[in-house]
């Protein structure tokens, strides 16, 4: 038995796949390459694939990961070219590695995201920024299956900066867990940016938190 922990991408248009279409598309590509899945015992059984902390569908995204259970070992490198045949474009496999001790679920600390708004909204994007990042919380409410939850946005950003019409952000995985939709309300809400500003959103990273805790490591080293 093998356990492989895979990165993959999102892009395009398959940014509006959601998880349960990824897990089909997957399934389907792991038979095609012949890759020797392990399967789940009992009347139902379903292959080993466990995923961490998606995306939002509609969202962008270059760290997205799960992991595979086989029945055989097989190379990464060669697990890789093989899904990666078989997966359309725009769900792209990037790395594959042997999975360490622990849950990968534990490794991912935090994310990395960007946000690209119109080119126009660049001043009022920094205004709204450097108000948010002056205060010292900034509660929003979303509706969750146990219901509506308000929470503080604010104590999960590690890191927001603007750079013309794009928002560079870091955030802490908590529970409840802050989207980058979360901060978005946040600025419109308490930071006076335009509610009709709706950016395009990518995740570049998560992973382990640095000593820094504005840096995301590798979750797929073991080091």
């Amino acid at each position: 038995m093998q356990k492989l922990r895979v990165q993959y991408a999102k892009r395009g248009r398959l940014r509006f796949s959601s998880t349960r279409d990824f897990q089909r598309a997957l399934e389907r590509a792991l038979r095609r390459a012949d890759i020797p899945t392990a399967f789940s015992a009992g009347f139902h059984p379903h292959p080993k694939i466990s995923y961490a902390n998606a995306a939002p569908t509609g969202t962008a995204s270059e760290a997205e990961y799960f992991e595979v259970q086989l029945r055989e070992r097989r190379e990464p490198d060669a697990v890789l070219t093989a899904l990666n045949a078989a997966l359309p474009d725009g769900l792209d496999i990037l790395a594959v590695a042997e999975a360490g001790h622990g849950a990968l679920a534990d490794r991912l600390e935090g994310s990395r995201w960007r946000l690209d708004f119109p080119a126009e909204t660049a001043q009022q994007l920094a205004d709204a920024t450097a108000r948010l990042l002056a205060m010292d919380t900034a509660e929003v409410s979303r509706m969750t299956k146990r219901g509506e939850r308000t929470f503080d946005v604010r104590a999960a950003i590690l890191a927001l900066t603007a750079d013309g019409g794009s928002l560079d952000l870091v955030l802490r995985h908590q529970t409840p867990l802050v989207r980058p939709d979360d901060v978005l309300a946040a600025l419109c809400r308490h930071a006076g940016l335009d509610e009709a500003s709706r950016p395009l959103v990518t995740r570049l990273s998560q992973g382990p938190l640095a000593g820094d805790q504005a840096t995301i490591g590798n979750p797929l080293e073991t080091g």
